[in-house]
């Protein structure tokens, strides 16, 4: 009988990622382009095709692919919108302030995509209740999750 190894943090996150994947309905996703060749247009609008609600906030486009824009988080907060997850793609040096403006919107989760990480801003979110994930895409999270329970052809998570 092969026995299962427990990596100590990895499985955490796992566990975490899975968490978020199945609890979060709608994202704000704070530097959403209107690029639609970059990673900040191809994540979401991958979540989006997956069933999650998602809110661009750019404080540079009325509209992004159709979807009314929020030029900041307060505008989400103003307008009663709730969150679950604030996924962020902007520099590592502003996610201290992005996690700080999410604050009043209390989403459960904050999501840094890869090569974004902020010890501080995750200490902030933490202390503030709010689970985090750094430096990780959360369409790859996703689609592996999917993998694993063996749906590949899945258009909904």
């Amino acid at each position: 009988m092969k026995k299962e190894i427990k990596i100590p943090g990895l499985d955490d996150e796992r566990e975490l990622v899975k968490e978020i994947l199945l609890s979060t309905k709608n994202i704000a996703v704070v530097g959403f382009s209107r690029d639609p060749t970059k990673d900040a247009h191809i994540v979401p609008m991958y979540l989006k095709s997956q069933g999650y609600s998602v809110f661009p906030v750019n404080p540079n486009a009325d509209k992004i692919a159709g979807l009314k824009c929020f030029h900041s988080l307060d505008e989400l907060y103003s307008q009663g919108i709730k969150v679950d997850t604030v996924l962020i793609f902007r520099p590592s040096n502003e996610a201290f302030e992005i996690v700080n403006q999410s604050l009043k919107l209390k989403p459960k989760y904050i999501w840094m995509q890869v090569g974004i990480e902020d010890q501080k801003a995750a200490e902030l979110a933490r202390n503030n209740g709010i689970k985090v994930v750094m430096n990780k895409c959360m369409m790859v999270s996703h689609k592996s999750f999917l993998y694993t329970l063996g749906d590949k052809n899945s258009n909904k998570k």
